[in-house]
């Protein structure tokens, strides 16, 4: 399914992707594509792609700071994809090449925090949401934990639906997800 998927989608997009890319362009200097190291299948890493929402720095190698409402390193066109979470569609090339899947528990980026604790130290239980791919969408997100996790608490919400997620996947479930993140982007919450 996620191949299937994921193929269909990038060609039916690919007009839109094309758009997005030269609003990007257009907008804001830096590249198109905003790259970033993130945590998959089994602790792996892997470099995540998404269209860049924000004005082009280069990494000063510190800490990493999530995105906030009004958050001022946003672009304009990039407070539109965010908003839409049109963002995300190049994520779709990795679900394609098996380092993602459509469904399953977001993937971070090592040496994310909640508050001032990165989340790999919040709880032991934090590395078994490395069971299976890390997913487009998934149980948290259309149970509205999507967007910043700037405490532990939200850290801990997350991690129980991707849990739970894990603990109860079926085909089915995985359906029922994407149509909910469909209603869920068409209310756009969360996103910024």
């Amino acid at each position: 399914m996620d191949i299937v998927v994921s193929f269909l989608a990038l060609v039916v997009h690919a007009p839109l992707l094309l758009l997005v890319a030269i609003a990007v362009k257009l907008d804001s200097p830096g590249p198109v594509l905003f790259r970033q190291r993130r945590i998959g299948l089994h602790g792996h890493t892997f470099e995540l792609l998404k269209f860049r929402t924000m004005h082009h720095h280069p990494p000063d190698g510190g800490r990493l700071h999530q995105a906030c409402p009004h958050d001022p390193r946003v672009t304009r066109v990039g407070a539109l994809l965010r908003h839409t979470s049109f963002d995300e569609l190049p994520q779709l090339w990795h679900v394609l090449r098996g380092e993602m899947s459509l469904v399953g528990p977001r993937p971070h980026a090592p040496g994310t925090c909640a508050g001032a604790t990165p989340f790999e130290q919040v709880t032991e239980r934090y590395q078994q949401r490395h069971q299976v791919r890390p997913g487009i969408t998934g149980l948290a997100q259309v149970r509205g934990w999507r967007g910043q996790t700037d405490t532990v608490e939200k850290l801990l919400h997350r991690l129980d639906s991707d849990l739970e997620y894990i603990a109860s996947w079926s085909l089915w479930l995985d359906c029922v997800i994407l149509a909910r993140t469909v209603a869920t982007v068409l209310r756009m919450r969360n996103a910024y």
